[in-house]
């Protein structure tokens, strides 16, 4: 039980680590959510955990093709941003990415890669 409220602690600081240097530096903040530190995390949780070293390699693969769909959302939103409000941007942001992760994976099928 210590385990799993040390890993929730830690995962949790890193969220409140970004979201603290955003409010100083929008720049460093951006930064510093890019670095893919929670996937760095949980390939370390898997790995203390004694997890079979396939499922964590499999895990840092499906999650590269897993980010391909999302990063469009970053350019959309500032552009949505001023013009719809927050709440709407994120919706519409949200909808995006779920309709191009689908178109995504259509593609990658057809390369053998199957995110579905």
């Amino acid at each position: 039980m210590l385990w799993l409220v040390a890993k929730y602690a830690m995962t949790a600081a890193v969220i409140v680590l970004i979201s603290e240097v955003a409010k100083r530096s929008d720049r460093m903040g951006g930064l510093i959510a890019a670095l893919p530190m929670i996937t760095i995390l949980v390939l370390i949780w898997m790995q203390l955990e004694h997890q079979d070293p396939q499922k964590i390699s499999n895990h840092a693969w499906y999650t590269f093709w897993y980010v391909v769909p999302t990063l469009p959302m970053f350019l959309l939103f500032p552009m949505l941003y001023v013009r719809c409000g927050f709440w709407l941007t994120l919706g519409i942001c949200c909808l995006v990415t779920i309709v191009l992760f689908f178109l995504w994976s259509l593609v990658l099928q057809r390369f053998g890669i199957h995110l579905m």
